[in-house]
């Protein structure tokens, strides 16, 4: 027989949690511009070995029943015409998630889940599929506040990675559909003697803008109406998304640039950009559909 055929879709993952909904919410017009269904995706956990409780495993299912459709009735709130699709599923949340993506243009969750109690560190279900989705993965951030087109920038962080033009062209793609500004970043570090250098500091700066203004220049053609500037960092990155965060409402990244996943999504960062509307979405050429 042959296989069955599974169309895309945009994942999300739903436990529960107020910020589960929040990135539902923020997933429709990601499913609606490439018009896609809207998965919602409860995990509910294996038992361990000892024999299921039937009362347990019933609370269980009704848990997850009520959580996927409390997300879907503030999706169809909204009044947005979006496909929805609901499922409850057996499964370690991680791995479901993970196997829902072989067939997903996106995964978003949450920044926290419903079990986890720090807020000022990225959940570990998002970590884990930064480096696992077989898709980009959207870590929606701004739980406790309304969700709205606001003229937040979208901000691309490039580096020298093969996956640079694939994240600056998911970039550009996000900053029209969200109608918003675009910044795109490029950092760079001081030679140990050039730190206290205020002309070498000015004359980095200009060599990198050049160098953005070059790999922009394409889009700016291709969408005159874009609002695309380059931004050179002098340093760490995370100081300026830190300084900037409440202008912000996208960071776009390379899944191949540890440093800048690691400088927004490790403790540093996540304290820093924690209360904000700051949400991250990682991005791998070889994971695109």
């Amino acid at each position: 027989m042959p296989e069955s055929f599974t169309p895309p879709s945009i994942v999300v993952g739903v436990d529960g949690s107020r910020g589960a909904v929040r990135a539902a919410l923020w997933a429709i017009d990601e499913a609606v511009s490439r018009d896609m269904p809207l998965r919602l995706v409860y995990a509910i956990q294996p038992p361990g070995p000892d024999p299921v409780d039937p009362h347990e495993e019933a609370r269980l299912l009704a848990g997850a029943e009520f959580a996927v459709r409390s997300a879907a009735e503030a999706v169809e709130a909204t009044g947005r015409q979006v496909k929805l699709e609901v499922e409850v599923l057996h499964g370690r949340p991680i791995a479901t998630l993970v196997e829902a993506s072989r067939v997903a243009a996106m995964i978003c969750v949450g920044e926290v889940g419903l079990k986890h109690f720090d807020a000022d560190r990225i959940g570990s279900t998002a970590t884990a599929l930064v480096t696992a989705a077989h898709c980009p993965v959207a870590i929606v951030r701004g739980e406790d506040r309304p969700l709205g087109h606001e003229p937040g920038w979208i901000v691309v962080e490039l580096d020298e990675s093969p996956d640079s033009a694939a994240v600056l062209q998911f970039g550009v793609a996000e900053a029209r559909l969200r109608g918003a500004p675009l910044r795109v970043l490029g950092s760079w570090q001081s030679r140990y003697t050039d730190v206290h250098d205020s002309h070498a500091v000015a004359d980095g700066n200009r060599m990198v803008r050049a160098q953005l203004d070059r790999r922009l220049s394409h889009w700016k053609n291709q969408y005159p109406d874009l609002d695309a500037r380059p931004v050179a960092i002098h340093g760490s990155v995370l100081n300026y998304l830190a300084k900037n965060a409440g202008s912000i409402q996208l960071v776009v990244v390379g899944a191949r640039n540890a440093r800048g996943i690691e400088e927004l999504l490790g403790p540093t960062g996540s304290a820093a950009l924690h209360n904000t509307d700051c949400s991250v979405l990682v991005v791998d050429r070889q994971r695109l559909l």
